[in-house]
C-alpha cells in the first residue's frame, strides 16, 4: 500500500506535469488574451516538452532506458542534454518571438537548472521529482504572490515519495530542491520580478 501511495504520488505531480501546468498557468496570466495564451503553450510546448517526452518514451521502449524519470545517474545523460538543448531552443524562440518576459524568465530559469542538474549529474544523482516542485511553488509564489504559498505542502509528499521508492535519498531530495528554489530565485531576481 506504502508503494502505490508513493508511485502515485510520483505520477501525478510528475515533473512534466508540473511543467505543463505552468506553462498552461504562465502563458495565461501573462499573455494579452486567450488565443494569445494558447499561442505561446502551443509554442512552448512543441519546442521544449514534445521532443523530449517523444525521444524519452521511444528510449524506453527500445530498452535503452529503464523508465521514465527512474533511471540510474548513467542513463539520464543523454536526457538532460537534449531537455538543455530544447529548453534553450524554446527560450530563444520565445524572446525573439517577444513572448510574455514572464514565460521567457521561467524559461530562462528552466534552462539553468537543467544545465546545473546535467553537471551535477556527471557525479551524482539529484531528484528532479523535488526539483521541478520546488522549483513551480517559487515560481507560483514569485508570480502570484504568497496567496500560492500553500503549494509548498506538496513538496514533503513528492520528497517522501521519491525515498520511499528507493529513487533517492534524503540528501538527493533535499538538494534537488534547495538548489532548483535557489535558481528560479536568483533568474527572477537578475529580471527584477524580485
Amino acid at each position: 500500500m506504502r508503494k502505490r501511495i508513493a508511485s502515485l504520488t510520483s505520477n501525478v505531480l510528475h515533473p512534466v506535469l508540473l511543467i505543463l501546468a505552468l506553462i498552461l498557468l504562465l502563458s495565461s496570466t501573462a499573455a494579452s488574451g486567450m488565443l494569445d495564451a494558447v499561442k505561446w503553450t502551443v509554442i512552448a510546448i512543441a519546442i521544449s516538452v514534445l521532443p523530449v517526452l517523444l525521444v524519452v518514451i521511444y528510449r524506453v521502449r527500445s530498452g535503452k532506458l529503464d523508465a521514465i524519470f527512474t533511471n540510474d545517474r548513467q542513463q539520464r545523460t543523454k536526457t538532460y542534454l537534449l531537455t538543455g538543448l530544447c529548453s534553450i531552443a524554446s527560450c530563444l524562440v520565445l524572446a525573439s518571438l517577444g513572448a510574455p518576459s514572464m514565460l521567457v524568465t521561467a524559461y530562462t530559469a528552466g534552462v539553468v537548472l537543467v544545465v546545473t542538474f546535467m553537471f551535477i549529474n556527471l557525479c551524482w544523482k539529484i531528484s528532479l521529482h523535488t526539483a521541478f516542485m520546488s522549483g513551480a511553488v517559487a515560481v507560483l509564489i514569485i508570480v502570484y504572490g504568497v496567496v500560492t504559498a500553500w503549494t509548498v505542502v506538496l513538496l514533503p509528499p513528492v520528497a517522501w515519495a521519491r525515498i520511499s521508492l528507493k529513487q533517492h535519498s534524503a540528501v538527493q531530495v533535499a538538494a534537488g530542491a534547495i538548489v532548483s528554489a535557489a535558481i528560479v530565485v536568483g533568474v527572477f531576481w537578475g529580471y527584477g520580478y524580485l
